[in-house]
């Protein structure tokens, strides 16, 4: 009669101790070593060639589109390019090393656009790149475009597919679509390349190009916050949002004055009279360019949640674990929201 497994048993004696995480060593002895190791950077000295990408960071953060834009570079460079990130802004260099740049050259961004070229040029000169990736954002392409005309660059926008050999993007109206090998300077959209995700790249910190001269130009000013109230619900960077499980209003409106978050809410809320039809969030409502979504009290219909698809990150407050909303967040308090608003507003009035 053969005896019963232990599954517990068994995945006791495969535990490996010491470090952070469990892990298990299902085949032969476990050897433990010392410690958790460090993570490795990839450093690289004399590239076979060079490839620049402008990376905007004007509140200190590489969003989405900025890692993208970083990631079409680490395409194009492939095994034996570099990437020189050039940074409009002032995010860390461990972010873009983490994001997949070998070198950043930081770019002073209080000059005008009609100087940016002038500046960018002279960042590139040590490294003479093979492309220059810009983001299609307001800013970027608008610095694409005079990029390429005032050094000459042949220049695709609105690049759709990328590859070390090809580029596609849609020509005669967006009826068709052209294929080509990639140009000198290049922009993308959003979500049309992945970030880097492979090994961490160094990210090693290049002095800045001199500051090109005044000549009377245009000069751009400190970069001024708007309050989250007077921003649009789509162009909102941090959502807070009320769903039917919100009782205490008054609270909730606390919370996101501290937080510095712009209102939002689900249908039922709005139908209620609860919160103004703008701050609806939905297919019905208002689709999110978020980079956080902060639901209190939402359980996450269909309808709700085709609002949050360009949302980066979505942390959800409700008393279900098994709420649509819980599955679609990266954080998730299980947990009544009446008793996590005044925790929360505690906690950052003790920060002051």
């Amino acid at each position: 009669m053969r005896a019963r497994r232990d599954p517990r048993a068994e995945r006791a004696r495969c535990l490996v101790p010491g470090g952070a995480r469990p892990r298990l060593a299902r085949a032969g002895e476990a050897v433990v070593g010392a410690g958790p190791r460090e993570r490795a950077v990839i450093s690289i000295e004399a590239p076979a060639f060079w490839v620049a990408v402008v990376v905007e960071a004007p509140d200190g953060r590489l969003d989405r589109w900025a890692r993208q834009s970083v990631g079409a570079a680490r395409v194009l460079a492939g095994a034996e390019g570099g990437v020189v990130a050039l940074l409009a802004g002032t995010a860390g260099g461990d972010a873009l090393g983490e994001a997949g740049a070998d070198r950043v050259v930081p770019l002073d961004g209080g000059i005008g656009p009609d100087a940016m070229p002038e500046m960018m040029l002279a960042a590139l000169a040590p490294f003479v790149p093979r492309h220059v990736v810009l983001a299609e954002t307001p800013a970027g392409g608008d610095w694409a475009r005079r990029l390429a005309a005032r050094a000459g660059w042949p220049i695709q926008t609105g690049v759709e597919m990328l590859s070390a050999r090809q580029a596609i993007r849609p020509v005669g109206g967006m009826r068709r679509e052209r294929a080509a090998a990639p140009a000198r300077v290049l922009t993308l959209p959003r979500d049309r390349v992945a970030s880097h995700g492979g090994t961490r790249r160094e990210g090693r910190w290049c002095p800045a190009p001199e500051r090109p001269a005044d000549r009377g130009r245009m000069r751009v000013g400190p970069v001024v916050t708007a309050t989250a109230a007077g921003i649009p619900l789509a162009e909102a960077p941090f959502v807070m949002a009320a769903g039917q499980g919100v009782v205490d209003f008054e609270r909730f409106h606390a919370l996101s004055r501290l937080l510095g978050a712009t209102e939002g809410a689900s249908r039922v809320v709005c139908d209620a009279g609860l919160m103004p039809r703008a701050a609806q969030v939905g297919a019905s409502g208002t689709v999110l360019d978020a980079r956080c979504y902060l639901a209190f009290g939402i359980a996450g219909a269909p309808q709700h949640l085709q609002g949050l698809g360009k949302v980066e990150h979505v942390v959800a407050v409700n008393t279900d674990l098994h709420a649509a909303i819980v599955a679609r967040a990266g954080l998730s308090i299980i947990a009544d929201a009446q008793a996590v608003m005044p925790a929360l507003l505690d906690l950052l009035r003790e920060e002051g």
